[in-house]
């Protein structure tokens, strides 16, 4: 059956996709060939079955604990970028397993309190942080009980530079950039309408114009553009038109919603949370898991307390919260 796969990749895909059998392996030993899956599927269902793919449910995007039931999760965002890079990478003729695995994968070392959480922990850990890093550590180190899922080269390239100025080395890694970006810009649009803090009125006419009005139709759009400006090319790019207006509609994004005070009202709790935890924990290293001992061996308190706090989500990191600084009704 896997040479049926590598058959039908060599039939079927773009010169320039990156095909199973040629993947440049894993850094690790101990990973057998099962004769159904490719080395990119495998990815896949690693990180699907993985601990911290499971605790994006419980993280936030943007809005932090909010009230009402359809407002996305890191989790719900995580597969809106799937879908749309599994879209992109099919039309492209690119290898769509591997566009899949690093597009569920990307988001595995944010933090809890989404973007808060993560400039708490740049400021209080000596190497700073950075979720794409983490990411790459919770998949090279920190699953399965700290001895890493053994991920592909290409699927490992892919999550570290999904975003930042770096480009990843194959065309499936770089798609991931833009499927993130189109995803969270126009469901962040969703969610901060739905919050009451933007309006479908409010959003650049210029924009609004060229993309569109509704989320399905700028997806369309945005999809669209980069399908007809990297077809059978060496690179992934959208159409420059396209391109500027997403990009307006981005820098908007983060002057009336990721910095509003109203989408923010909690995020200085947040901030507040981890950073009490954090230092209660370097502290009072002991009381980490047992599991963590080789890394404070290792690497140092710092990198597991960063380690620790990084993978927490909103809902357990307020419960730990509660439990060491919040006092107890007397009975």
């Amino acid at each position: 059956m896997i040479d049926e796969i590598y058959k039908k990749e060599r039939e079927s895909l773009s010169v320039y996709a990156v095909r199973s059998e040629n993947t440049r392996g894993r850094a690790g030993t101990g990973f057998k060939p099962d004769g159904v899956r490719s080395d990119f599927q495998r990815d896949r269902d690693r990180i699907i079955h993985s601990k911290a793919f499971r605790r994006l449910m419980h993280k936030t995007q943007v809005f932090l604990e909010p009230e009402g039931d359809h407002y996305r999760t890191r989790l719900t965002h995580t597969l809106e970028v799937a879908q749309i890079g599994r879209t992109l990478s099919r039309a492209l003729k690119l290898n769509e397993d591997l566009t899949e695995a690093a597009c569920l994968g990307h988001d595995l070392g944010h933090t809890p309190f989404g973007h808060a959480g993560e400039s708490v922990l740049d400021n209080l850990h000596s190497g700073g942080f950075r979720h794409n890093e983490q990411s790459l550590r919770v998949v090279d180190r920190l699953e399965r009980n700290f001895s890493g899922l053994n991920l592909t080269h290409e699927v490992r390239d892919a999550i570290l530079r999904h975003n930042g100025d770096g480009q990843a080395e194959s065309l499936e890694g770089r798609l991931v950039k833009f499927a993130d970006r189109i995803a969270y810009i126009n469901h962040d649009i969703d969610d901060a309408v739905r919050a009451g803090i933007l309006k479908n009125e409010d959003l650049p006419r210029e924009s609004v114009k060229i993309l569109g009005n509704t989320q399905s139709g700028r997806i369309n759009v945005m999809v669209r553009a980069v399908i007809n400006e990297s077809y059978e090319k060496n690179e992934i790019k959208m159409t420059a038109e396209i391109q500027e207006a997403t990009d307006k509609l981005r820098e908007f994004l983060f002057e009336r919603v990721y910095y509003d005070q109203t989408a923010k009202a909690e995020g200085k709790k947040a901030e507040q949370v981890l950073e009490q935890l954090y230092n209660y924990y370097v502290k009072n290293y002991e009381l980490l898991l047992p599991e963590y001992e080789p890394i404070i061996t290792k690497e140092g308190i710092d990198r597991a307390v960063c380690d620790y706090i990084a993978g927490m989500t909103d809902r357990y990191a307020i419960s730990r919260y509660c439990e060491l600084f919040v006092p107890k009704t007397w009975r």
